[in-house]
């Protein structure tokens, strides 16, 4: 063990307590999406006493709503303010940026959770609660990396950047927001829920609505009309052939181990007005998953396309084509290299703390790092404590102890990314 991991693994150990009644704190905070302020104002204040310079304020204004990646399904967030907290370095350092959202989904049945959602209790080296595992246990990991290093009295020549936002769930605005308002940074990590694996990048996705329509007849001569219910299974198999075809383009060993890397999912399906009446119009309405590297506007040409060659299947579509809208979340794709010298480092640190190589995958899923990566010139890389597995559902929880593993790999990686000046 080298001096700096000793010293590090030391002073986590000293601060673990602390830092365990700091996530129940975050935990308690039910911050679902229009109800972050209290979270963000406490993550402010401590930020402050830490003596990182505090930007916190409420975004807004034409340059975020009309900006082309800017989704959210609001346009106020007077309750939902950003915070971004600066550990100025004394010069001549890469900067790095730690990026974290404290939006969390809503809890939902409150009765199929063991322990109460927003409790953050504490059972058995596990703490459970809405958030825990995405991602206000990574978010902590962050914090405590910053905590540490200034307990040991080290000051980096480059700046590190804290960034505590809203509206991941919903699309990114919050990353969209800081980006506007000039935070950029020679690299970006985004403690996600990852089982600890590394992605260096990361599946974009976006939403998309389609009507199918038919032609409305009495159910007792049914066969006068056309059924919009009939016409949308053929859109789905469209569709599904369509996702065949996309992967099987995907030779990127990163996604080797997922069985279809970029899916497209129809996850709503509504139609017809009356059981004794021909459908005239079926909704569907799904996420199609774009791969890194690709451009948005080439997956949804795709898109395009196979809805257009239904009319080579099925002569209704010729004259009745399938309505194609693109509504809602979108999460932009994002891609480091593997040789990245940031990934050099990860690797490194994680082999030091943990005894173990680090797994390298590519995500299943969207994080603002594709923002961070496309917009800011944000080389950005995934990787943190916690399982998706666990997130969304009832009981989410986490494991402590990878939240302090991980907690020392990004101290250890802020020492060697941004360098020390002096202690």
């Amino acid at each position: 063990m080298t001096k700096w991991q000793s010293l590090i693994h030391e002073q986590i150990r000293k601060e673990r307590d602390e830092a365990t009644t700091l996530l129940q704190e975050w935990v308690r905070h039910a911050s679902v999406s229009g109800a972050e302020k209290s979270i963000q104002e406490s993550i402010a204040s401590r930020l402050a006493r830490m003596g990182l310079d505090v930007d916190l304020w409420v975004m807004g204004g034409d340059e975020l709503v009309r900006h082309p990646y800017f989704v959210s399904p609001r346009l106020t967030f007077e309750e939902s303010p950003n915070v971004v907290g600066v550990w100025k370095g004394t010069g001549g350092g890469r900067s790095i940026i730690l990026n974290g959202h404290v939006d969390v989904v809503p809890e939902g049945d409150e009765a199929q959770w063991t322990h109460p959602p927003f409790s953050g209790e504490v059972v058995d080296g596990k703490l459970y609660g809405r958030g825990a595992t995405d991602m206000k246990g990574g978010n902590l990991s962050s914090l405590l990396a910053i905590q540490v290093l200034q307990a040991l009295g080290v000051k980096l020549k480059g700046d590190v950047i804290f960034q505590s936002v809203v509206e991941e769930e919903s699309g990114g605005a919050g990353t969209l927001a800081t980006i506007l308002r000039g935070y950029k940074a020679d690299a970006a990590l985004i403690p996600e829920p990852t089982n600890m694996k590394i992605f260096p990048k990361q599946q974009g996705s976006m939403w998309f609505r389609l009507l199918v329509k038919g032609r409305s007849a009495h159910g007792g001569t049914r066969y006068e009309g056309v059924s919009a219910i009939e016409k949308s299974l053929l859109v789905v198999q469209a569709v599904g052939q369509l996702e065949k075809e996309r992967n099987d383009r995907m030779t990127d060993p990163l996604y080797a181990k997922l069985p279809i890397p970029i899916p497209i999912n129809i996850g709503v399906i509504e139609g017809g007005k009356w059981p004794s009446s021909v459908a005239d119009l079926v909704k569907l309405e799904g996420r199609m998953g774009v791969a890194p590297g690709e451009q948005m506007d080439d997956a949804k040409a795709e898109m395009e396309a196979a809805l257009r060659g239904l009319a080579e299947i099925d002569p209704w579509f010729a004259e009745n084509p399938v309505e194609l809208e693109w509504y809602g979340a979108r999460w932009v794709p994002g891609s480091v290299e593997e040789d990245h010298p940031l990934m050099e480092i990860l690797h490194k640190q994680f082999v030091a703390t943990t005894g173990q190589r680090a797994v390298v995958e590519a995500s299943p899923w969207g994080t603002d790092g594709g923002l961070l990566t496309a917009l800011a010139d944000t080389p950005s890389i995934v990787v943190g404590p916690g399982v998706t597995q666990v997130a969304h559902y009832p009981n989410e929880y986490i494991v402590l102890d990878d939240i302090f593993h991980c907690a020392e790999i990004f101290a250890l990686t802020l020492i060697e990314w941004c360098e020390v000046s002096e202690l």
